[in-house]
């Protein structure tokens, strides 16, 4: 069984606040209930206590579909990393969410506007291999706590491309997962179905975003920094770009995925209304997962 949610990030992106000032959480929250998502990814503007969270959601009958969680265990030992994210851990647990988005973000130039993604960190495998080793640690006590790691390789981030992704797999213990996302792998040059066919065993969480190729080309040749790709409109929800969801659909009913999938598209509002465009990549991927076979959960 699988259900649809989405982030926030179009209504309120954490990164590019300006961009999306007009715009309120609560917005968000209505917005994604009425179009017809089961869940909700969280984010900062959210509250922070567990239990006026939960009060949050419930208002909107919105469930916890996961969560981004800063890593920074390049820059400390898997202790201090547990300790680091325990209260997030017991947070989701109590709301009974699917995973903690978890991505390495000591080291990573994805926030930077003034560095251009390709200058992003990229590591030996060796080294990446000594990190999956730690990160192993980070992900077995999260698993003892009930809680699944889902990794995100982004854009910016030492976790970014197939080799990448394909060293940090090798390397880690089968409680790491990997959150599959079809519109950074293709931005970072990877191939979204090669990479599903090759670790959709360790996949538990699903981002599906669009890119626009025009733009993406042109943030490859002008040297754009992420966030910079981001405001000229590289992503976009699916049905509105150069990805075909259709194959990605089939991949996923074929392995018997059970799990969320999640429209995640941060656009510049003023050129993408959220609600509008939201609403575009729901249906586009609800058809597309019922033409594949799989079976969607009700709102």
């Amino acid at each position: 069984m699988v259900r649809l949610g989405i982030s926030p990030i179009a209504w309120q992106n954490d990164d590019l606040p300006d961009m999306t000032a007009a715009f309120t959480m609560e917005q968000a929250l209505r917005d994604s209930a009425a179009i017809g998502f089961a869940g909700i990814e969280r984010g900062r503007r959210m509250p922070a206590d567990t239990e006026g969270l939960r009060a949050y959601l419930d208002a909107h009958g919105l469930a916890l579909c996961g969560g981004w969680c800063s890593g920074n265990l390049m820059a400390r030992d898997p202790q201090a990393e547990i300790a680091a994210i325990r209260d997030q851990v017991a947070q989701f647990v109590a709301l009974g969410a699917p995973c903690i988005v978890y991505a390495e973000c000591s080291n990573t130039v994805q926030g930077d506007p003034s560095v251009p993604v390709a200058r992003r960190p990229k590591l030996t495998r060796d080294e990446v291999t000594d990190y999956a080793a730690r990160l192993s640690e980070v992900a077995r006590w999260t698993a003892g706590q009930g809680m699944a790691l889902s990794y995100h390789h982004h854009m910016g981030s030492m976790i970014e491309d197939a080799e990448d992704i394909d060293w940090l797999m090798e390397g880690s213990s089968d409680e790491v997962h990997l959150l599959f996302d079809t519109g950074h792998l293709l931005f970072a040059g990877a191939d979204p179905l090669a990479v599903l066919d090759r670790w959709g065993h360790r996949v538990n969480h699903v981002h599906v975003k669009d890119v626009r190729r025009d733009v993406m080309d042109r943030a490859r040749a002008e040297g754009m920094s992420f966030l910079d790709a981001v405001a000229a409109g590289v992503f976009t929800v699916p049905g509105d770009g150069c990805i075909d969801f259709a194959p990605v659909a089939q991949r996923l009913a074929a392995m018997g995925y059970d799990g969320w999938i999640v429209i995640e598209a941060e656009q510049d509002p003023a050129r993408a209304d959220p609600e509008t465009y939201s609403r575009m990549g729901h249906d586009h991927i609800a058809r597309i997962c019922r033409e594949a076979g799989l079976d969607l959960a009700p709102a």
